[in-house]
């Protein structure tokens, strides 16, 4: 620490969302519709999966992992977001800027391996069917989900620490509406080339490692479903596969877009319209891509109606 005007500062200032006062009442509405819903969902297929024993299987725990991940991320991004439209002096203390970067971090690093494991488990379910229960035991999902929680903590907990090696010269202002790395290091007095170093090395590895896994499962099971005969069982196959690949298309293309590329450090406007598919948009999704177009789901869901 080099004084007080250059060092780690006791809070930050967020720019926000928007500068527009005639859009800020609509985009809070309608940002706090979307959080509403995604918490509810979200949450909601959390407890059908807990509740249902029959749901108790991988693709389930998977996806109420999934579910549990996104809510998560939302709920360390929005209400601030929310609270922010209508603030004037937009502040946010550094632990609870780190704490922000943090979930969300661990979130996204879960979500990635999870999204990885769901595709490993849709190739053995399909391309071996008569297998499936070895090669997807029990032992393998929870070593599997915790591997993601604990790959992500790691990954969180590097990146928040690395920050402790900047200084701030001030003005202590985020151009963002949460608190991101990205826009931190534009504030720093300190060459940030450690801090993006470590991201393109653990971001890149986390997401070139689980979205390799993810096209590679997901070849294998359209070669698979190109092959059937049946043209029933041909479409129902490619419906699942379109919706859940377009979803991590979303996801790994948000990230990718904003922490892989070279030129992402200097460029700032665009952090925020991509910033809002990873951290509101995918979370908001995933609930309807993967329950509503799932008839086991949508069956209990029916029942548990039909019971109260």
């Amino acid at each position: 620490m080099v004084g007080n005007n250059q060092s780690l500062p006791k809070e930050f200032t967020l720019t926000g969302f928007t500068d527009h006062p005639e859009l800020k009442t609509l985009l809070f509405l309608v940002f706090l519709t979307i959080y509403l819903i995604t918490v509810v969902g979200n949450l909601g297929l959390v407890a059908l999966i807990i509740t249902e024993s029959h749901l108790h299987t991988p693709m389930y725990i998977f996806l109420g992992n999934l579910a549990l991940m996104d809510t998560c991320c939302s709920c360390a991004i929005t209400p601030k977001m929310l609270q922010n439209f209508f603030s004037k002096d937009r502040i946010i203390s550094l632990y609870e800027c780190m704490a922000q970067f943090y979930f969300l971090c661990l979130a996204e690093s879960a979500d990635s391996f999870l999204l990885a494991a769901m595709a490993y488990d849709r190739y053995v379910a399909i391309c071996n069917p008569l297998q499936y229960h070895t090669m997807m035991s029990k032992k393998l999902c929870i070593q599997m989900i915790t591997g993601a929680y604990i790959a992500g903590n790691l990954h969180s907990i590097t990146h928040v620490g690395l920050l402790f090696r900047l200084t701030f010269c001030g003005p202590h202002q985020i151009n963002h509406f949460f608190c991101d790395v990205l826009p931190l290091y534009r504030l720093s007095c300190v060459d940030p080339y450690i801090n993006e170093l470590m991201i393109l090395i653990l971001a890149g590895f986390i997401q070139i490692f689980t979205i390799t896994i993810v096209i590679i499962s997901y070849l294998f099971i359209l070669f698979i479903i190109f092959t059937m005969k049946s043209n029933k069982g041909r479409r129902k196959a490619l419906s699942t596969c379109v919706s859940h690949f377009l979803s991590v298309s979303i996801f790994y293309g948000s990230l990718i877009f904003t922490y892989i590329q070279p030129n992402s450090v200097k460029e700032e406007e665009k952090d925020k319209p991509v910033a809002v598919f990873y951290t509101i948009v995918v979370p908001f999704l995933n609930p309807f891509i993967y329950s509503l177009r799932n008839k086991e789901v949508i069956k209990v869901m029916k029942k548990m109606m039909k019971i109260s």
